[in-house]
């Protein structure tokens, strides 16, 4: 919407995302909202499409499976559809969720993944797989143009605030005087993209030459222990740190190779995640009602 040579059409189920984090666009000439559903048909008018729908927290993921995988399925083919009808371009999300639990570190593009197919994560992360394969499929059949990024763990403002993600689960839990609760064994690491980055890193791919699939991430990697000892430093130092029992298939260690974004995009992430967790937590405060203590 900042490029004033867009017009931006937004279509959303609402199943995860929220209308008040468009409000700012809503009602401006160049900007459309739809409530609509990506497993079923769509028909625009349109040049590039950014097929991100999909709930990416366990929390949504696991509540509804099966509408998890058709949104990554059904979805995708109806935006593939889409794509092909208008001729436009389309970039696919996907996540390093393909990597799964993954027996290569750092993660490369072309490392095949470690995934369990019939485990309680296996709707999202095969879901992506398939959806990767419908792109492929598509561009190699019908010449539509193709963008993969696989991204890493985003953060940032306007996340649901019990969307079950680490930072989120971690920054509101320090805001409200809660424990932060760390799923065992706290040495499982993660990397985590502030969202301007990610957005950034997205833009350039969609507007480059090359099909991906790129993965887009920040490669500094934290131990969950890490992470929550960092939380309460920054944001309540009052709080425990205390130990749950983990999620079935979770992944021990997680970091990008973003080696390709680097050579193809020009693209790494400028915002390391001291810098990033203030805009978080000034945002989930404004929306908990929770001042910063004097």
């Amino acid at each position: 919407m900042q490029n004033e040579k867009n017009e931006v059409i937004v279509m959303d189920n609402y199943f995860t995302g929220s209308k008040d984090n468009l409000k700012q666009w809503i009602g401006h000439p160049r900007f459309e909202l739809i409530r609509h559903d990506v497993t079923e048909p769509l028909f625009l008018e349109v040049d590039h499409i950014y097929h991100l729908a999909c709930p990416a927290s366990p929390i949504f993921y696991k509540h509804n499976p099966v509408k998890t995988i058709k949104t990554n399925v059904m979805g995708t083919l109806n935006m593939l559809g889409l794509a092909k009808r208008v001729g436009a371009r389309i970039l696919l999300t996907s996540t390093s969720e393909v990597y799964g639990d993954p027996l290569e570190h750092p993660q490369t593009e072309s490392y095949w993944g470690n995934v369990n197919p019939i485990g309680v994560r296996s709707c999202y992360d095969e879901g992506k797989r398939v959806a990767e394969t419908l792109m492929f499929d598509y561009h190699r059949q019908h010449g539509i143009e193709i963008r993969i990024a696989r991204i890493f763990n985003t953060y940032g403002p306007r996340m649901n605030i019990d969307d079950g993600r680490v930072v989120s689960n971690f920054i509101a839990q320090a805001i409200r005087d809660e424990p932060l609760t760390v799923q065992l064994p706290g040495t499982q690491t993660r990397s985590f993209c502030y969202v301007s980055d990610m957005v950034d890193g997205l833009v350039r791919l969609m507007d480059g030459e090359h099909t991906g699939p790129i993965n887009i991430g920040n490669p500094g990697e934290f131990t969950m222990l890490e992470l929550a000892e960092t939380v309460k430093e920054m944001i309540n130092p009052e709080v425990k740190i205390i130990t749950v029992e983990n999620t079935p298939d979770d992944p021990r260690q997680r970091k990008p190779d973003i080696t390709k974004a680097k050579e193809l995009l020009g693209w790494e992430p400028k915002i390391k995640l001291r810098d990033g967790v203030p805009f978080m937590e000034e945002d989930f405060r404004q929306r908990l009602c929770v001042p910063k203590k004097a």
